[in-house]
C-alpha cells in the first residue's frame, strides 16, 4: 500500500493537464497610453462565478510599506494581508518586499476587476498611477475609460476609481481543481518556466491561463500574469528561489537556490522493512531530481544571459613610477575614512590592476598632446594605441584628487559608467586613461555642434535610462553608497551607439548612512567646500553644504529637462534656471500647448505626448526644492525603465500633429 501511494505521488509530479483560462496577456501594451487595445481594458468576465476570492502580488515601496497603507491602496484589510504573509499588522515592511494581497474579484460589466478609490497627488498622471503606484495591476487605458477626467488636467485632491485587474477561475479550471487565480507581478529575472516551478503549476496550464503559445514567449517586467492555483498561495513561494536583482554589469554568478532534503528515516525495527526503506529513498531521490533539474536549467539560462563580452585591454607598458609613487602625503576633505585610500595599501591596491603607461607612449599616442587631439577644449585628449582609441585626462597639481578618482573608478563596474584602464604619473601630473566615447558629450549633441544630427525621442529616453541606471548603481549597489555630486550634460558621454556613459568622478564622494538614510536622503553629511555647476546644484547643497543621494536626484532631474527641451540648465542671467520653469509648464490651463512649447523644436513633434508628459512630471518631482519630495534614484530609474519600454514599442511613423490627438482633446 505504501509503495502504491509513493508511485501515485511520483505520477502526480509529472502529470500534465492543460487547463484553459483564456485571459490575454498585455504584451507591454499598457505602456502605450495614447492607444486603445481591447486587452488593456481588463480581463474578460468568463469565470464560473460572478465573484470570487483572488490574490495579487505587490512590492512594498515608500508610503506603502505596512499592511494598513497597502490595504488602503489595494482595497484589502490589514489583517488579511498580515495573515497571508505571516507578518505583523503594524511593523514596517522592508522596501521592495513581495507581498500577497487577498482581494475580492467581481464582474463589472464585461470585465473582471477589483475597484478601489484613489486620491490624486499633485504630480500624478494616469501613466504614473497605473505603472508606478499600482505597479502594473491596472492600466492607464482602463483608468482613462473609467474616469471622466482628461489625462492632462489631473490635479491633486481629485478622487478617481482604479480598476485593479483580477480574474476568477473558469468552469474548466474549477473542474480541474483550480480555486484561485493569482495576479503575479513579473520581475526582471522572471520567465514562465520559473513561475511554473515557483507555484507548482504545470507549464501548459500556466500558458493557457494567459493565452501564451510557448514558454519562450516574450514576457515583460512590471506586468502581471495569472497563475492558476489549487491552494492558497504561500509567502514562501515569493521568496524562493527569487533573489534581489544583481547590479548591472556585475560579473558575479547568479545565486544558487538552497536545496532541501527530507529528514532521514528512523531506523526500522524489523529487518523486513529495509527493502521498502531503500525503495522509498530511491523514489524520493528521483522526485528530488525531477524538482532540481528545472532549477538547474533556469540557473544555467540566467547565467548565460548575464555573460558579457569584455573589451580587449590596451597593451601594458612599464610605468614611470611604481604605485607607491602615487601616494600623496595628505588626504582630501571629500573622502571618508572607510575608504582608507591613502593608507599603505589603499591606493597601491587600487592601481596595481591598472595598466601603467610610460609618459613617452602617451606623448606619442596624442601627438604630443596636440590641439588637434584635444576634446572640446578640455584637459582630455584623444589617443591611439595600436589602432585602439582611448581618452587621456591630464590632471595637474594635487595628486590626492587623481587618487580619489582612481579609487572610485576601480571599485565600480557598470556599462553606463566610463571605465578607467590605466594611468601615468610624470613630474607631479597624473594622466588617467579612459575608454573613448566616440559621440562626445551630451551637451554637444543637444546643442548640435558640428555635423551632429538631432537626437530622436527614443535616443533621448535611452540616454536618460542609462544615466538613471548608473546613478541607481552608485547609490544602491556600492557599499557604502557613492554620490557623483557633479552630474551635468558635459559629464555624460555618448559612445558610437549613443549610449550614455557617466564620467568625471573628481568630486564624487562615498557616504555612509544608517539604514534609514540609504538612498532615502534621511541621513546626511555636510561640507564647507561647495563646488559644482550652476543650474544643477540642489538648493540644500548650495545653501548649507548638505550632501545626500537626493542631490544627484536633483541634478538628474535637470538633465531630464535638458533632454526634453534642448535648453541649457541655466541662461545668461542668474535667475534663468531651467528647473524653475517646469512647474509653470505642468500647472494651470493649456497644459498641452505649454508642453509642446517646452519640448525641443528639433524633435518636430516626433514623440508621444503622453510619455513626454510623464517624463516631465518625473523631472519635476526630481527637482523638488524639498529633499523628501524627491523620489529615490531607484524609484526614478524604475519609472524611466517603463517609459523606455513603452517608447521602444512606439512607432514614430504614426506620429501626428498633437493638436489633433484624440486622447488629449477628449476626456476618457
Amino acid at each position: 500500500m505504501k509503495m502504491k501511494m509513493m508511485l501515485l505521488m511520483v505520477v502526480s509530479v509529472v502529470q500534465v493537464a492543460v487547463v484553459h483560462g483564456q485571459q490575454s496577456y498585455l504584451g507591454n501594451k499598457q505602456m502605450d497610453c495614447d492607444s486603445d487595445y481591447n486587452v488593456t481594458d481588463g480581463y474578460v468576465c468568463n469565470g464560473a462565478a460572478p465573484s470570487c476570492a483572488s490574490y495579487l502580488t505587490f512590492r512594498s515601496i515608500n508610503h506603502y510599506n505596512t499592511p494598513a497603507s497597502i490595504s488602503r491602496l489595494l482595497g484589502s484589510t490589514p489583517s488579511d494581508i498580515a495573515t497571508a504573509n505571516n507578518i505583523s499588522q503594524v511593523d514596517p515592511i522592508p522596501t521592495d518586499t513581495s507581498l500577497l494581497v487577498p482581494v475580492n474579484c467581481s464582474c463589472s460589466g464585461p470585465y473582471s476587476q477589483h475597484n478601489v478609490s484613489y486620491t490624486l497627488k499633485p504630480d500624478d498622471t494616469y501613466f504614473v498611477i497605473a505603472n508606478d503606484t499600482y505597479q502594473g495591476l491596472t492600466t492607464c487605458q482602463a483608468l482613462m475609460h473609467q474616469n471622466r477626467y482628461d489625462a492632462l488636467n489631473l490635479t491633486g485632491g481629485l478622487v478617481i476609481e482604479v480598476p485593479i485587474r483580477c480574474a476568477c477561475p473558469t468552469t474548466e479550471q474549477v473542474d480541474a481543481g483550480i480555486k484561485y487565480l493569482l495576479a503575479y507581478l513579473m520581475d526582471l529575472d522572471d520567465d514562465l518556466d520559473k513561475i511554473a516551478i515557483l507555484f507548482g503549476v504545470d507549464v501548459p496550464t500556466l500558458l493557457a491561463a494567459n493565452n501564451f503559445k510557448t514558454s519562450d514567449d516574450v514576457v515583460y517586467p512590471y506586468q502581471a500574469i495569472l497563475v492558476p492555483l489549487t491552494t492558497k498561495p504561500s509567502p514562501l513561494q515569493l521568496q524562493f528561489p527569487v533573489s534581489p536583482p544583481s547590479p548591472p554589469s556585475s560579473s558575479s554568478p547568479p545565486p544558487t537556490p538552497p536545496s532541501s532534503s527530507p529528514p532521514p528515516p528512523s531506523p526500522p525495527n524489523k529487518s523486513s522493512n529495509k527493502k521498502w526503506v531503500f525503495i522509498g529513498v530511491g523514489i524520493g531521490a528521483g522526485c528530488l531530481l525531477l524538482l532540481i533539474t528545472p532549477f538547474a536549467f533556469i540557473l544555467l539560462k540566467r547565467q548565460h544571459r548575464q555573460q558579457r563580452q569584455t573589451p580587449n585591454p590596451i597593451p601594458k607598458s612599464s610605468s614611470d613610477h611604481s604605485p607607491d609613487s602615487l601616494l600623496p602625503s595628505t588626504t582630501s576633505d571629500e573622502v571618508t575614512t572607510w575608504w582608507s585610500p591613502f593608507s599603505s595599501n589603499g591606493l597601491k591596491n587600487a592601481v596595481e590592476s591598472l595598466i601603467a603607461y610610460k609618459f613617452e607612449d602617451l606623448q606619442k599616442s596624442t601627438d604630443f598632446f596636440s590641439e588637434a587631439n584635444r576634446i572640446d577644449g578640455s584637459s582630455v585628449f584623444r589617443a591611439t594605441f595600436d589602432g585602439g582609441v582611448v581618452a587621456v585626462k591630464v590632471m595637474t597639481g594635487d595628486l590626492s584628487l587623481s587618487g580619489d578618482e582612481i579609487n572610485i573608478l576601480k571599485r565600480i563596474n557598470h556599462s553606463s559608467i566610463i571605465s578607467l584602464s590605466g594611468f601615468c604619473v610624470h613630474k607631479g601630473n597624473t594622466y588617467l586613461v579612459y575608454e573613448f566615447a566616440a559621440s562626445g558629450s551630451l551637451i554637444n549633441c543637444l546643442e548640435m555642434k558640428g555635423n551632429i544630427s538631432p537626437l530622436s525621442w527614443k535616443q533621448r529616453v535611452q540616454i536618460a535610462n542609462d544615466v538613471a541606471n548608473a546613478l541607481n548603481y552608485l547609490h544602491n549597489f556600492t557599499h557604502p553608497p557613492l554620490i557623483h555630486k557633479n552630474l551635468n550634460t558635459s559629464n555624460i558621454l555618448l559612445d558610437a551607439n549613443l549610449r550614455a556613459k557617466v564620467a568625471n568622478f573628481g568630486l564624487a564622494r562615498a557616504v555612509k548612512f544608517d539604514n534609514e538614510g540609504q538612498d532615502g536622503g534621511h541621513g546626511f553629511q555636510q561640507t564647507r567646500h561647495v563646488v559644482g555647476t550652476r543650474g544643477y546644484m540642489a538648493p540644500e547643497y548650495m545653501e548649507d553644504g548638505v550632501i545626500t543621494p537626493k542631490m544627484d536626484v536633483f541634478t538628474f532631474g535637470v538633465v531630464l529637462l535638458e533632454l526634453l527641451s534642448g535648453k541649457p540648465a541655466s541662461g545668461d542671467e542668474e535667475y534663468m534656471l531651467l528647473y524653475a520653469s517646469i512647474s509653470g509648464v505642468l500647472e494651470g490651463d493649456d497644459v498641452r500647448d505649454k508642453i509642446k512649447g517646452f519640448m525641443d523644436p528639433s524633435l518636430r513633434l516626433q514623440y508621444p505626448l503622453e510619455l513626454a508628459f510623464s517624463m516631465a512630471h518625473l523631472a519635476k518631482s526630481c527637482v523638488a526644492l524639498q529633499i523628501n519630495s524627491r523620489p529615490t534614484m531607484a524609484q526614478a530609474s524604475g519609472t524611466l525603465s517603463k517609459i523606455l519600454s513603452s517608447t521602444l514599442d512606439w512607432d514614430s511613423s504614426e506620429a501626428v500633429d498633437l493638436e489633433y490627438s484624440r486622447s488629449l482633446n477628449h476626456g476618457r
